[in-house]
This record gives structure tokens, sequence and C-alpha cells, in this order.
């Protein structure tokens, strides 16, 4: 049996293994090679390096939301024993009119700097670093550095910011986009409207940001980080120094789980360049505090619906505003807008829709990339509005909702036609059809289960049950053009193959997949997976479950190939075509049974191997009235959530959630229940708890006793009802990712049981407990 110590080890030489012993190939459900040195807390984080002479970096935040930077004395930082550096703005690239812009850099825009230079636009922003040769010594510099500001009001309501002064050299209106189909004029007989509200949802990752830069001799850089988007963030940070892109390294260390939030460029772009300006390593770990000032959050927004039905509920027009608020700079602002006025519809048929959606800038923090962006703002409103819809007319939501759900073929708001499977009727149904959860007052020992707790539940009596149903829908991979394409190499030598891609696994277990492809596609049982770095073809962001995907096909038809020159010769002998020889269950077999030989005995002596890439179908931008095919492709999920909701003191509990998703085809479904009950867990916690406060701008509660995350106990019971699939033919393996979806859905359909239980209108999240109370 193999130790802990040794799992630890081989992991760090050799990336991720996986053994002859464990299920193999596709379909199967192997455990994560990564699974037991994480749970008996031996992996290696960015926070576990070291390096001989290491410096330690820390980073001077500002206190204001908005102010002007009229000068900033280092003299005391510098005079203190153990400082080697303290950077600013102007140690940075100077901008194109010579004056220092702190090297602005983004996903999209260009916006946002490393270190603030003349302005400051967000509470945290920041200013200055240091690097000294103790940590405490680095953070004591940092209080010793003088920055004189002149604040400047701060504009924290995104409503505001269509009429404030500019914010920004590029202004505070990110993007506006109209979406127009059908007839303006249509009208139904039954109108129902709200106004929805969405709170800024932290992703709170485990472990906080952290890392380590190595200069070196060619005056380049070598950076040890928990990066999801190696190449674009080693392009970034050397078009930031000012260094050609082959003189920044990025080594990608383990990930101590990440939804799509490590993505700021600030905090290694300091780090690289106060290793560069020391000579010496520098690693920086922050603080819990540091963690939510540093990566972006979800986007806060404000929906207003009005939607026009028949009198048996069949949705007639669809009229939205959508405002969400993307802080001080850019990010994937233009991004999460997109997939908001896509899908404001959510996974209905309407023949008349029109939408006027915006981002806008403003002092608060940043937003960005967060699981389903833009499409969980927008399903908890229309959700909402189909409750709403459902009893005016005197119809069960679930009705309502089947008398419009899409399905394959029907035609997105933006004129796109759903290709891809789109079982949504069949999900709703399966739902729908599971039995309730039994109710705890039937039991005089489950005082526990009640909402509140045991003394906390107030009068048994006041608890109601509700039961909600929502549906949700999120694209995969890039949008409105943008070029998705993923690298691999697969090489095989004797009876072991090793896999060579960027693609980062960030908790959604690719290496795992990656493993079982090439079992499944060459009968290796003994497959490695390289670690990531830079210097590897470039596999893109791990982001809207693309490397299942991309990077996915990317390895299948490497292995593939493989599979071909190991097979050719074979055929050959045989006086056959490769097409007539199968690899299963370890053995190359021929179609008349007369050839049986072991892979094993194939590849004896032999090395192979192959690269290949992977490019999905192009997209295309949403036009002037947000028509175009935006999107590769779409996932759906069907949700019913049980909720007990104490009606005097407004708690709630999630009792249990109910889901059911199509997948496309289960290449891992042990691997895909697991992202199924993460996505809900993530999707309860913006319902209930998550809200990442500001106050005038500033962060209230950045900590994790302030922002309330919900633990084992607030996770219901997360109940599988059936996972379809029908494979999307133009995806590798016919499969679609499943992350986002869960996330998606659960803060609607939680939101629906609520309303459910209280006939209170819930138009906001995290429902307070204000909002539950009805008397």
């Amino acid at each position: 049996m193999t130790s802990p110590t040794d799992i630890g080890a081989a992991l760090q030489q050799d990336g991720d293994a996986g053994g002859a012993t464990e299920p193999f190939g596709l379909g199967s459900s192997p455990l994560r090679s990564d699974a037991l040195p994480k749970a008996l807390g031996i992996y290696p984080y960015a926070a576990d390096l070291w390096a001989e002479g290491l410096l330690w970096g820390a980073v001077l935040r500002s206190p204001h939301p908005h102010a002007r930077i009229l000068g900033i004395d280092t003299s005391a930082a510098l005079a203190l024993p153990g400082v080697h550096a303290v950077v600013t703005a102007t140690d940075l690239p100077a901008g194109p009119d010579g004056s220092p812009d702190g090297a602005p850099s983004g996903p999209i825009v260009a916006d946002r700097p490393v270190l603030a230079a003349g302005v400051v636009r967000h509470h945290g922003e920041p200013v200055a670093a240091v690097a000294a040769d103790h940590p405490d010594t680095a953070r004591l510099a940092v209080g010793l550095i003088v920055v004189e500001y002149e604040p400047l009001e701060a504009v924290t309501d995104p409503e505001q910011a269509f009429t404030a002064p500019p914010l920004h050299p590029d202004g505070n209106l990110f993007r506006h986009l109209p979406l127009r189909t059908g007839d303006p004029e249509a009208a139904g007989e039954v109108i129902v409207e709200g106004l929805y509200q969405v709170g800024r949802q932290d992703p709170a990752p485990l472990g906080a940001e952290a890392g380590l830069a190595v200069p070196r001799p060619d005056g380049g850089v070598e950076l040890h980080l928990s990066s999801t988007d190696p190449h674009g963030d080693r392009d970034r940070t050397a078009a930031c120094l000012g260094l050609e892109p082959d003189r920044v390294r990025l080594v990608v260390t383990g990930v101590p789980g990440a939804t799509s939030d490590r993505e700021d460029l600030s905090f290694q772009v300091t780090l690289a360049l106060l290793a560069l300006r020391t000579g010496r390593p520098v690693k920086m770990t922050l603080t819990r505090e540091e963690s939510f000032h540093t990566h972006t959050s979800r986007h806060p927004a404000l929906l207003r619906y009005r939607h026009h039905a028949d009198a048996d509920g069949t949705l007639v027009k669809v009229e939205a505003q959508i405002l969400l608020d993307g802080g001080a700079y850019a990010d994937v602002s233009a991004e999460a807008l997109a997939a908001a006025t896509a899908f404001s519809v959510g996974p209905y048929n309407c023949p008349n829709v029109f939408v006027d959606a915006w981002a806008v800038r403003t002092n608060n923090p940043p937003a960005g990339r967060m699981r389903g962006e833009g499409a969980l703002q927008a399903c908890f409103a229309y959700e909402s509005q189909l409750d709403q819809l459902a009893a005016r007319i005197g119809v069960d939501p679930v009705e309502v909702r089947r008398r419009n759900v899409m399905a394959t073929g029907d035609p997105l708001p933006t004129g796109q036609a759903v290709t891809c499977p789109a079982p949504v009727a069949a999900l709703l149904d399966a739902v729908a059809a599971e039995p309730l959860p039994a109710l705890p007052v039937d039991d005089p020992n489950a005082e526990w289960l009640l909402p509140g707790g045991p003394g906390g539940a107030g009068d048994p009596a006041a608890v109601r049950r509700g039961i909600g149903y929502a549906l949700g829908m999120v694209h995969m991979l890039g949008a409105e053009g943008e070029d998705e394409v993923a690298t691999a190499t697969v090489r095989v030598s004797g009876d072991h193959a090793t896999v060579i891609c960027a693609a980062v696994d960030a908790g959604q277990g690719f290496a795992t997949l990656a493993r079982q492809i090439v079992q499944t596609v060459l009968g290796v049982s003994e497959v490695y997976i390289a670690p990531a770095d830079s210097d590897q073809a470039e596999a893109g962001p791990s982001a809207r479950g693309r490397h299942t995907w991309v990077s996915g096909g990317a390895v299948e038809r490497a292995a593939l190939m493989v599979r071909h020159q190991l097979l050719q010769p074979i055929a050959a002998d045989f006086g056959m075509s490769v097409e007539l020889l199968q690899i299963a269950e370890g053995k190359i077999t021929s179609y008349d049974g007369v050839l049986g030989m072991p892979v094993a005995e194939a590849l004896e002596g032999k090395e192979l191997w192959a690269t290949a890439q992977c490019r999905p179908h192009p997209t295309e931008p949403l036009d002037e009235a947000g028509q175009g095919d935006a999107f590769v492709s779409i996932a759906f999920c069907a949700m019913r959530a049980v909720v007990d909701v104490d009606i005097e003191l407004g708690t709630v509990r999630v009792v249990e959630v109910t889901v059911a998703q199509e997948v496309g085809r289960a290449l891992n479904p042990r691997q895909i229940e697991d992202r199924i009950e993460a996505g809900v867990a993530q999707g309860v916690g913006l319902a209930l708890l998550e809200d990442l406060r500001t106050e005038g701008g500033v962060l209230a509660n950045p900590s994790l006793t302030g922002y309330r995350l919900p633990t084992a106990l607030d996770t219901p019971e997360i109940r599988v009802a059936a996972l379809l699939e029908e494979r999307d033919v133009v995806a590798p393996f016919g499969a679609k990712a499943v992350s986002a979806v869960p996330a998606v859905t659960a803060p609607a359909a939680v939101a629906a049981a609520v309303r459910a239980a209280t006939s209170l209108p819930v138009g906001r999240l995290p429902i307070r407990p204000e909002d539950a109370v009805t008397g």
C-alpha cells in the first residue's frame, strides 16, 4: 500500500496518475487521483511553496472607494530594516503618453491598473506593494507607506451611473444590449410584473490566493500560482511588465477549488514585479480579508419584468430591463450581459421579446466570472414571473411551465435555433414525479430538522412547508465569436501513457476525465497527467465547462492518432484495414476473432505520440437587435426545492432539492453527481445566506464570520432524479458540462419554495428573514 507521503511525492513529480485497479475508461466512476492527499491535508498548494532566499510580499490597498492620489511617500517603509523593495505605479511601464497608468489589463478590456495610478476606483484597490524578509515585516512596512488621498464622491448605485460624471476615461457604460424580436404591439390577456434584485455573491474559495515568483537569469520571471488560465495570465503579465511572453513562465500549482475566481491580474503582476525588482524569490499569501478584496464576485443585478400571456398561461410577450453592476472595472461584464439578455426568457418559447440590458461602472468592487454569470440573475427573475403567472391564472406552477417549455429546434429570442438536445419537458416531469420528503413535525424526535434547530424554531405550529420549481439554462464555452481552442499531446511508452495538456483541473475533475479518455481509446490502464504550465500548448481558461468539451476533445483526437499509429502495422500484417480492429478490455481484437493481442504486448518497446487540437464551430456577436448565433451549445436543468419556513421568525430550512439534468453522455456518473451537488450547494448559499455587502462602496463583511457560507448542516438532501443522456452530436463524446446550470437554477427553486410557503412575493436574493415573515 502506498503511504500518504508517497502519494504526495508522486503527485509533485508526475502529476495525476491512475492505477490499473481502478474502474476503467469512460462511463465508469474512478476515484479522483487527488482525493486522498487532499483529504489527508498533504496535497501541495501555492501557500506551501518555498525557495532559497525567499522574500515576502504584501500589498497596500485603498481605504476609499473613490479618491484621487495626491502623493505617495514610501521613505519610512524603505527605511524599515528587512525591507528590500517598495513598488508603485511608477515602477510599471508608462502609458502611451509617457505618464504612469498602472499598466492596465483585463480579460476583455484593458482598463484595470495593476497598481492604482492617480485615482482609486474601489475600496481595496492595490496602490503599492512591499517585499521584505519576513511576512510581518512586509505588513508593517505597508502600514508605514503614507498616501495622501483626496476623497471623491463614490457612485455606488448602478442606476446613478448613467448620469454620474465618468469614473474612468472609458466612461460608465460597459455595454448596452437591446434585444428585439416579434411584434412590439403584441399583448396578452394576463399581465404580470415584477422587480427583482440579486446581491453580490463571492466565490469565497477554500484557499485564499497565494503564489511564488522567481526571477530568471534572462531577466524574466517564473510564477507558481493557482492559475485557471496559465497562458492568458502569462500573456497579460508579460504585457503589464513590458516583457516578451517567452520571458514569463507560469507553473500551475494545486488549485484549492475555484469557480473562475482566480483571475485578478494585479496579484500575479505585483508578485512578479517585486521578484524582478529584488532579484530574489518573492512569496505572497493573502489573508481572508485581502482575498475578498482581490478576486471578483458575482454581478449584483436589478431586473424589471413584464410577462404577457393568454388566459391559459401561454406566453405572448416578455418585456424586461436588466441592469448589472460591473463595479469599478469591465472584466467580463459584457459576457455576463450577453448571457442575461439571451436567456432572459429562460427555456421557454415566446414569440415576442423586448429587452434592454445594461452593464455599468460604479465604485463598488469589481464583478467578474462566476458560475452562470448573467444566466443566474435572469433565471431568478423569469422563474419568479412564471410563479406569479401561475398564481394569477390559478394553474399549478409545473403546468404553466409545461405549457411553455422549449424543445430541440426551437429558437432563442436571439434568433438562434437550439440544435443541441433540449429535453426540458422531460426534465420537468422527472423532478415532478419524485416522491416528496416526509414532514419533520410528524416525528417528535426531529425538532432539530425544523428551521433554526432545537430551541430556535419558535413555535412548530408556525412552520410552513413550501414546494418550488425552476428551470435553468446556461451556455457552454465562449460566446459571440470568441475563438475556443485547446491542444493536447498523448504519449505512450511501454505500458503507460502520458497526457500533456495545459487545461487546469480547478475541481471539475478534468485530470480524471482525461485519464478515462486515454484508457478507453488506447486500452492503457496506467495514464499520467502532466502538471500544467505555460510552456505547454495553450488550452484556455477553466471556465464555462470548456475543458470537458474542448480540452477533452483534444485529448481524444490525440489518443485516436496514437491508436492509428499502433494499429496500422498490425492491420497490415494481417492484411486488413485499421477499421476492422478494435481495442477493448486491454486487448486488440479483429472483427473475425482471429486476432487477440494484449495492448501491452503490442506496445512493448514502442514509443508513440501525437498532438491534436479541438476547436468547436464558430459563433458570432449579437447585433444591434440582440440577434445572432452567439452560443456553441446550451445545458438545461430542472429542480424542485422543498423548504420549511418559520413564518414568525423568517427562518428557512431547505429540506431537499431534487435535480434532473441533461448531460449529453455521462462520462463519469459519480463525478457528475458530485458537481451537481456542489452547484446546488452554491445556489442555496446565494438563495439564503451569501451577500457581500457594501456600505458607501466599502466592503462591510470581508471575512468568513461576516460573509455567511452554507455548511454541511445548511446543505439539503440532494436527490438526482435523472441524468438524461441525449448525445450532442457536435460535442466530443456527446457530453455537456454540468457544473454551472445547477448553481443557476437552485436559487430560483429555493425562492419559489419560500414563495409557496409564505404566499409572499420574494423578490430579492439572498432571502432575508423579513422577506419570509407573514405577520
